[in-house]
Formats: structure tokens, sequence, C-alpha cells
């Protein structure tokens, strides 16, 4: 039986975590301050939706933009508004793992990718808990979610796929993930370019971290985050232990006068 749900994972930001080069405002170059590790999810039935979804996004944008894959980098201030606007109207959820990557202590994790699997674990952990909380209106498929990365380079899907089923197979009551739902063998990846859904991924975890990355300038734009909300997976008023997920916990991160904006969307 076809899967209930499909999700389509991306990030923003970078996972480096050397103390000595994180970027600094009037500069340029440097590892971001944040990582955000984050979904877009949908009824697998809406999959084929989805590409017309993004077209019509990319349809507003200048002629040398239309045929190129949306980036939210690649777009001026005006069209990330109406392409954010463009996800807000639709039938989907989002959900993110944002890390302060300056307050992480120094040898926390010190092997390659380890960062992003750490994260990844949360994020399926929610993801795993929206698919569970959805299933009871979505009748259709086997209750499963189909995962599709953006793929990284230099990151093996298979060794990914061993970590989560070695998570399966520990049996750590510290690890929430709901398996009945968790299809660890559809787990793949794909590039960018090649699937809209990672497209808009890409457009929605962009969107939320603007609120927190500082610009060449060391301003930071709340008004995605604020567009979004709507969209952000939650529980009552809860998101920031479900949707918009802070690594560590937010009262342990030094956030700036306008950083504290996205706590008061979220928090």
């Amino acid at each position: 039986m076809a899967h209930s749900f499909i999700a389509y994972i991306d990030e923003a930001g970078d996972d480096g975590l050397n103390p000595d080069k994180y970027r600094v405002p009037g500069r340029g170059g440097g590892s971001s301050h944040w990582l955000t590790i984050g979904a877009t999810v949908w009824r697998q039935s809406r999959d084929l939706d989805a590409v017309r979804w993004a077209k019509e996004i990319r349809a507003q944008l200048p002629q040398q933009k239309r045929h190129k894959p949306l980036h939210f980098k690649d777009l001026d201030h005006p069209q990330r508004v109406m392409a954010i606007g463009g996800i807000c109207e639709r039938p989907m959820r989002a959900l993110a793992v944002i890390a302060n990557k300056p307050v992480i202590p120094d040898g926390t994790y010190p092997a390659k990718h380890q960062l992003y699997h750490y994260m990844c674990r949360y994020l399926l952990e929610r993801l795993s808990w929206l698919c569970r909380d959805m299933r009871p209106s979505v009748p259709e498929g086997d209750g499963r979610v189909k995962i599709i990365f953006s793929r990284r380079r230099a990151m093996n899907y298979d060794d990914f796929q061993s970590y989560i089923q070695r998570l399966k197979d520990a049996a750590d009551p510290e690890i929430r993930i709901h398996w009945p739902v968790i299809d660890i063998a559809a787990i793949e990846a794909e590039d960018h370019g090649n699937r809209f859904g990672l497209q808009l991924a890409d457009l929605a975890m962009s969107g939320l971290t603007a609120a927190l990355e500082p610009d060449f300038y060391g301003n930071v734009e709340p008004r995605f985050a604020r567009m979004l909300k709507p969209r952000i997976y939650h529980r009552g008023t809860n998101y920031l232990s479900y949707g918009a997920k802070m690594v560590p916990a937010a009262d342990t991160i030094p956030f700036t006068d306008q950083q504290r904006e996205f706590l008061g969307i979220f928090g």
C-alpha cells in the first residue's frame, strides 16, 4: 500500500562548529551561526499538486529565474515575500529543528555529520508525531511517511539509514520516534533541482532561519517566520517543542533583541 504522507527535508546554514570561523557582520564568508534542518509535509496523494505549487511560484519570477530551481538565496526580498506567501496558501505542514551552534560546547559533536544526525533524530521524532496526529484525517495509504532528503555532498545515505535503524533497535526510551509511521527502507536523497518538494522545503527552512541568522549588516528578518506560523506543526500554543524545536533549549540561547521576535512569534 502507498504511503500516506511525503516529507521533503532540507537545511539552511551549515554544520561547521569551529568557533574561530563563524561569520562576522560586515565581512564575507564564514560559517553560519545557526543550522536549521526541517521538512515540508503533505499527503502523498497531493505530491503532484506540489509540482504545480512550485511552478506557480516560479511563474511570478522574472523571466531569467523562471526556468531555474527555486532557491531562497537566489531571490531578492520582494520575491522571497511572494514565494513564502505561496507556501502559506497550500495544504502542507512544516517543522524544523534549529541549532544555535556557538553555544554548543567544543567537542560535543567531534565526528563528521554528527550534529546533523543528532538534529535529524529530533526532526524524525516530530515528523513521526505529526503523521500520527494527522492519520485520523488522512485515511488513504498505510499511515507511513515517505522521506526524501536534499542530497548533501560527501554524505552517505546508506550509512544514514543504518543510523536510523540503530536508533530503532536501541529501544531507548529517550528516543521518542513513533516508529510505525517511519519507513526506514524508503528513505532516499535527491538533488535539489530534481524535486519540486525539496525546493519548497528550501524556501520554508530558509525563511524560518532568516529570523535568526544575521545578514551582512547584522540584521535578521522575522517576517517570513511570522508568515509561516500557520503552517508550522504545533500542539495548542506550543511550537518550540514541536515544529520550531530549538537546540539547545531556547532559554539557554543568548538571543539578540532582534532575534527575540522569533520567540515572540513561536514562544
